[in-house]
């Protein structure tokens, strides 16, 4: 009997080990952080836990699953979208959302994600449903935003604050993508032409004018040249003609070379008449002068000599 006892008594204290491990285990909690965690009494909602180490009457209250309260993304699907020039549009969208009320978001809606998800395509249809295709395909900030309002305004009593919505993807149909590549192509090929025959016209504007600028240049440098040629010239004249004034030449040399230059005027092949100019009397007078009372009459024997006749053909 004392062995059956014993046995017994130390069955019950197994259990009654077990059985406080039993309650500590569901008495004491730790709750992570950025965790929360609600607590219901007998069925009924009692607090909210927030981070840390917190006690809870075992038996009594239950924790229920703990709320997420970082900011979450959430993808989801492609959507058909029906345009208002009536083209179903392929979208995808994500949203970014965050628990703020974890009992608001608890008992105010069942799944707050599938919420967000249904509320989210729907709100999207009415919003894209009011844009043509190419209003949809350019005006995503104006989509977001309007997606973020409404959103935003409807889930504030589930607890939940979305903070950004994003169209990721806007997929037209096939024959339309089909199109717009065609018309982009285009748009590129006229865009290549226009620049082309801008380059074109560019380099024949700067050809033209680099031509009349050489032009200019040189027509500025023969008339630099031909001016300083010419006062070339005149500085030789000038020269020449001190250089005569100081040698004061008599009337007798003037004469002589005066006749020695005539005869050059009857070089070349195309002269075929001369003409004696009055003054070559008054040099034959100096001549004669010159050799000692040679008159004129017998000064013409010297300019034959000399060869101031008529040239023959």
């Amino acid at each position: 009997m004392d062995n059956a006892g014993g046995a017994a008594l130390a069955i019950v204290l197994v259990v009654l080990i077990v059985f406080v491990i039993i309650v500590l285990v569901r008495a004491v909690r730790i709750i992570p952080q950025a965790r929360a965690g609600v607590v219901e009494r007998l069925g009924k909602y009692q607090r909210t836990l927030n981070p840390g180490l917190t006690i809870l009457i075992p038996f009594v209250d239950r924790l229920l699953p703990l709320l997420d309260l970082r900011e979450q993304v959430v993808s989801f699907p492609p959507q058909p979208v029906i345009t208002e020039d009536n083209l179903v549009v392929s979208i995808d969208t994500v949203v970014y959302f965050q628990v703020t009320d974890p009992r608001a978001a608890t008992y105010e809606i069942a799944n707050y994600i599938q919420a967000v998800e249904q509320l989210t395509t729907t709100t999207l249809r009415n919003v894209v449903g009011g844009l043509n295709l190419e209003e949809a395909l350019t005006s995503r900030d104006q989509i977001n935003g309007q997606l973020r309002g409404v959103l935003d305004e409807a889930t504030g009593r589930w607890g939940i604050r979305v903070s950004r919505v994003e169209l990721k993807a806007i997929d037209p149909p096939h024959s339309i993508q089909d199109s717009m590549e065609k018309q982009m192509r285009a748009e590129r090929d006229r865009r290549a032409a226009i620049l082309t025959a801008e380059g074109t016209k560019q380099s024949a504007i700067l050809t033209a004018e680099g031509q009349r600028q050489a032009s200019i240049l040189a027509a500025e440098g023969d008339a630099k040249a031909a001016i300083l040629r010419a006062d070339g010239e005149a500085q030789a004249i000038q020269k020449v003609f001190d250089a005569i004034h100081k040698g004061n030449p008599d009337q007798k040399l003037l004469a002589y070379q005066y006749l020695q230059t005539l005869p050059k005027l009857a070089e070349g092949s195309s002269n075929k008449l001369w003409i004696i100019p009055s003054e070559v009397g008054e040099a034959l007078k100096g001549i004669g002068n010159a050799l000692g009372g040679t008159t004129p009459e017998s000064a013409g024997g010297l300019f034959d000599e000399v060869g101031a006749k008529p040239s023959e053909p």
